[in-house]
């Protein structure tokens, strides 16, 4: 038996996974106790996910906590056939840490430290892999030499980080959020356990993850919140940087694509950053401008002056550490694509 062990496994990337690697051949055991509802009310239900994922005969699920001392039973009890860990369980939105910082430091931080913990004493030999984010870098990408365009914000293409941020961008010295915090603490000690203890750890830090399968909120899910709040109410709240903030957008589907690489190949406390890049990236206008065009909709937008705390101005990842290290991977969708998706997902509904 070889299991592929998943949190969050009804999320977003975790539901990607759980599809993928049972195609694969693998068994593929998820923990997800649809905390997501809890941070984001009914816009983050994952029910009709997980009832999608049971229909699967090599899919078990656990309704757990991650936190929960059952995870180590987990553990215990399937040990050596566990062959990979993808731990993408996570508290992902900025606003939401500042509500509860316990429950976020718990989430994000404890619980990686428990996995690991567990991943060195029942199954050594397998494959880690954390899903981290960019919000590690903090607010520091915000100092780079950016200039205004009509729709979007952007470095000169002669910028030396023009194709992106890269993994040697500094954390320190700069706003990360409580949310920011929190994962930096799960990326470093993954890293830790890696290059340290000799676990097979890789750490992607990822920029805007998206799909069709996203629970958007307002509080965490760019393009997938956007195209909901657009269709239905006509309408969307451009919050600080007058809507020219610039993200990248990496599709679950590629994301996944490069967990199964890592798989094949893996590393010892490994960081990659891990987005659309320049292949896929937008600013809020233009993904509405995207949006209108392709629906023949009229969005109402309303500007909020103050962004959120630690927001990027402008994020590109870097990807050519990741295209380097395994260039066989290749991204498959932009973000007009993903647009694309988004749409016919949510005029369906």
């Amino acid at each position: 038996m070889s299991i592929v062990l998943i949190t969050g496994s009804c999320g977003l990337v975790g539901s990607e996974a759980v599809k993928f690697f049972i195609e694969k051949g693998f068994d593929v055991y998820g923990i997800d106790n649809n905390s997501r509802k809890y941070f984001f009310g009914e816009d983050g239900n994952i029910v009709s996910t997980k009832k999608n994922l049971k229909k699967f005969k090599k899919y078990k699920h656990f309704n757990l906590d991650i936190n929960s001392s059952k995870v180590l039973n987990i553990f215990k009890k399937y040990n050596r056939n566990i062959k990979l860990i993808i731990h993408c369980a996570a508290q992902p939105s900025h606003d939401w840490a500042y509500k509860e910082p316990l429950k976020d430091f718990f989430v994000n931080s404890l619980a990686t430290l428990k996995l690991l913990e567990n991943t060195k004493n029942f199954c050594k030999d397998s494959n880690f892999i954390f899903l981290s984010t960019n919000k590690v870098y903090g607010d520091s990408p915000n100092r780079l030499k950016i200039i205004e365009k009509s729709l979007r914000y952007d470095l000169k293409i002669n910028d030396k980080l023009y194709k992106g941020i890269k993994e040697y961008f500094p954390i320190d010295n700069s706003t990360h959020s409580l949310f920011g915090c929190s994962k930096a603490y799960a990326d470093l000690i993954t890293q830790e356990y890696g290059k340290n203890l000799g676990i097979k750890t890789t750490i992607f830090r990822a920029g805007c993850i998206t799909g069709v399968n996203h629970k958007g909120a307002k509080l965490h899910g760019f393009l997938s919140y956007l195209v909901k709040s657009c269709i239905s109410n006509k309408s969307y709240d451009c919050i600080g940087y007058k809507g020219k903030q610039v993200r990248d957008n990496i599709h679950s589907y590629d994301l996944v694509n490069a967990f199964w690489e890592v798989f094949k190949k893996p590393n010892y406390g490994e960081v990659f950053n891990i987005g659309g890049s320049r292949y896929s990236n937008c600013s809020i206008l233009e993904a509405i401008k995207i949006l209108e065009k392709k629906t023949n909709l009229k969005i109402k937008l309303k500007f909020i002056k103050s962004p959120r705390v630690g927001d990027h101005q402008w994020y590109i990842s870097d990807i050519g550490k990741f295209k380097k290290t395994y260039p066989k991977w290749k991204l498959k969708y932009n973000s007009e694509k993903i647009i694309d998706e988004l749409i016919e997902i949510n005029s369906s509904i």
